[in-house]
């Protein structure tokens, strides 16, 4: 299983957010410092997201990963702020090597079509932000329908994967919930990246065990709750 630690980026720095709340953001310095932290430690990929494209300001922050995609040489996987097809090609043009499709998929599915057919699928794939049931959008504002319904149509128009994350449990470092994770992995054929509540060694070994392609470290890393030496070893 792949281990992606997470490099969230807000006002050009590097923070960790509770359950989405711009108010609660707690910093933890340049951006590319914590990223070439991770890959010192063994990290081989990056989770990057623009959270000021998120939102709503999708120009913040673009030379500073454009940066970060050129210095580090790494997998990386961007997200944030992509609302359109010129957005999602010129970060996959500019050496992201894949791009997550959050808000803009469950509006404009085709547009997951129209990238894999330019792209391939493996660089195309499509966020699961879920609260119960129901995929979220928007900044996790509105719902849009059942989650397992949307997965499986992303999969259809050629998403290459899936991000997974359980809202109700994001940032909360209270550990992940499994059954809507294996509910997902039952329904789709596509690698499922998972995201939200990833606190222990213990559910990475979980999250292994029932067949997760990889898992995004965020704020169980930065407050060293997790070490990624530790993560690292498990999921292998």
């Amino acid at each position: 299983m792949k281990v992606f630690p997470a490099v969230d980026i807000l006002d050009g720095r590097c923070v960790q957010l509770v359950q989405g709340n711009r108010e609660t953001a707690t910093f933890f310095g340049e951006p590319r410092t914590c990223a070439k932290k991770w890959l010192s430690l063994g990290a081989d990929s990056l989770h990057v997201i623009n959270l000021d494209g998120a939102f709503g300001n999708a120009a913040r922050n673009v030379d500073l990963i454009r940066e970060l995609v050129h210095e580090t040489g790494v997998t990386i996987q961007l997200g944030g702020g992509i609302r359109s097809t010129p957005d999602a090609a010129g970060w996959l043009e500019a050496g992201v090597e894949r791009v997550i499709l959050g808000t803009v998929a469950t509006r404009t599915p085709g547009i997951i079509q129209e990238l894999a057919d330019e792209f391939g699928s493996a660089r195309i794939m499509a966020g699961v932000d879920a609260r119960g049931r129901e995929i979220v959008i928007e900044g996790w504002q509105k719902t849009a329908g059942d989650y397992i319904h949307w997965a499986e149509r992303f999969e259809s128009l050629g998403a290459g994967s899936l991000l997974y994350t359980n809202v109700d449990v994001e940032g909360l470092q209270g550990g992940v919930n499994f059954p809507p994770v294996k509910a997902l992995l039952d329904s789709v054929g596509i690698p499922v990246t998972v995201a939200g509540g990833v606190s222990s060694i213990d559910d990475i070994h979980g999250l292994a065990k029932i067949g997760v392609y990889g898992t995004v470290l965020g704020s169980s890393l930065y407050s060293g709750r997790i070490r990624l030496r530790d993560a690292l070893e498990a999921a292998r």
